[in-house]
């Protein structure tokens, strides 16, 4: 089955460009496109696609908004954010909306078309400066208060668990985690799918923003190649 795409950014050109690009994909079909986060939002609910590519600055709705309504909503899409403006305020605030991904609109179509694959089975995607800047953020920062609840339902996860929680924070793809621990890539899936469903996240990117907040992982600052 073809994976249903949103496209959605303001610029027209930037938009068929991008649908022409995943729409040549055998495995992909745009189903809709929209030039505003309220046209988003809209087709969002009326196409119900499986990923969204969303832009940031739009006219009516800015993308950061539509993905907190469309992330919010019940069996939501993932959402793939693309924009040209590297800044951390960006970088943090499609995060904590709900984006599933991160990347700027210089990536090469085929990094693209891999982060709609990626974000659509379910994984996280940010680009290496976007890595850079939510790593050094926590690193250098001071640790963020720990809320009650979420330290309550981190009490409720087993110890390999938390250990698979840790690993997933500091970047390690499924095959990594398995390697470092001894086990499966199935057996790692199955924490990563049951600790998820304890803590009430949707996806490794909030898995990761929640284990800075706690101060689970506190990494040096990121090395140059990041």
């Amino acid at each position: 089955m073809s994976l249903k795409v949103l496209v959605v950014d303001d610029q027209g050109i930037v938009r068929a460009g991008f649908a022409a690009v995943i729409d040549a994909e055998e495995d992909m079909t745009v189903v809709g496109e929209a030039a505003d986060g309220a046209a988003a939002v809209r087709l969002a609910e009326e196409l119900a696609p499986d990923v969204v590519v969303m832009d940031v600055r739009m006219p009516e709705l800015d993308g950061i908004t539509a993905t907190r309504i469309i992330t919010g909503r019940q069996d939501a899409p993932r959402v793939l954010v693309l924009t040209t403006f590297d800044l951390d305020a960006y970088v943090f605030d499609a995060l904590r909306a709900g984006a599933s991904g991160f990347l700027l609109k210089d990536v090469r179509p085929c990094e693209l078309l891999q982060g709609i694959r990626v974000v659509a089975a379910g994984e996280s995607v940010l680009a290496p400066s976007a890595t850079r800047r939510l790593i050094g953020h926590y690193a250098s920062g001071p640790g963020a208060a720990v809320p009650a609840g979420s330290a309550l339902e981190l009490d409720s996860l087993t110890g390999s668990q938390r250990g698979v929680l840790t690993l997933v924070a500091s970047g390690l793809t499924n095959s990594e985690i398995a390697e470092q621990l001894g086990i499966t890539v199935g057996t790692v899936k199955s924490h990563v799918n049951a600790l998820l469903r304890k803590l009430g996240l949707r996806d490794r990117v909030q898995v990761t923003i929640l284990a800075y907040d706690l101060g689970l992982v506190r990494p040096n600052p990121p090395a140059s190649h990041l």
